[in-house]
């Protein structure tokens, strides 16, 4: 039996088209997750050297994944890939997921995340029947939590000394968007519906 997520679309928007992930898509995620400030955002370590093959092996796996739905975000104006938008951590019984993205440094400052966030939290609500989509974010991140805030998400609380952040502990703010907010304003809460 095929579940949600198993469908992977493409979702097309004003500035970006999210869509599967094809092997073109590779080098784009390599050359975003080894950039410092997204390294540093994530929580990922900054020294941590990729493996090629591991890489492969998850991007390449991506399509396949039943349980959640990872889409690359690629920019339309210069038709290359930026990041990936993510749905996952898939919570049936709840109808609840978690929301991540990631947008490498040739798609930043321009609208892209938002969008992204946008589209993705809005199939998820709209065809997947979703309740409830969550997220953290750090606090020495706070472009993404603007990003967050545009398409609806609502701070319910901080998870204290969540990532060591050089010599310092940083704290993350737990946020969500539930479905009757998303009826309510479409991942637009400053001009209603």
């Amino acid at each position: 039996m095929r579940t949600a997520f198993s469908v992977k679309p493409t979702l097309t928007g004003e500035r970006v088209t999210l869509r599967p992930f094809e092997d073109a898509d590779l080098e784009a995620m390599r050359s975003a997750l080894a950039d410092p400030e997204v390294r540093r955002l994530t929580g990922s370590p900054p020294d941590e050297p990729f493996d090629d093959a591991r890489l492969r092996e998850w991007y390449g796996s991506r399509n396949a994944q039943a349980d959640r739905l990872d889409l690359a975000v690629v920019d339309r104006e210069r038709g290359v890939c930026v990041g990936e938008a993510v749905l996952n951590l898939w919570d049936a019984e709840n109808r609840a997921c978690n929301f991540r993205i990631l947008i490498g440094p040739g798609g930043r400052d321009r609208g892209l995340g938002t969008e992204a966030t946008r589209l993705i939290v809005g199939y998820g609500f709209e065809r997947l029947g979703l309740h409830r989509v969550s997220l953290e974010v750090y606090a020495t991140n706070p472009r993404a939590r603007r990003a967050y805030e545009k398409a609806g998400f609502v701070a319910e609380g901080l998870l204290r000394d969540a990532l060591r952040d050089g010599d310092r502990w940083v704290g993350a703010t737990v946020m969500s968007i539930l479905a009757p907010e998303w009826a309510r304003h479409g991942g637009r809460p400053e001009i209603g519906r």
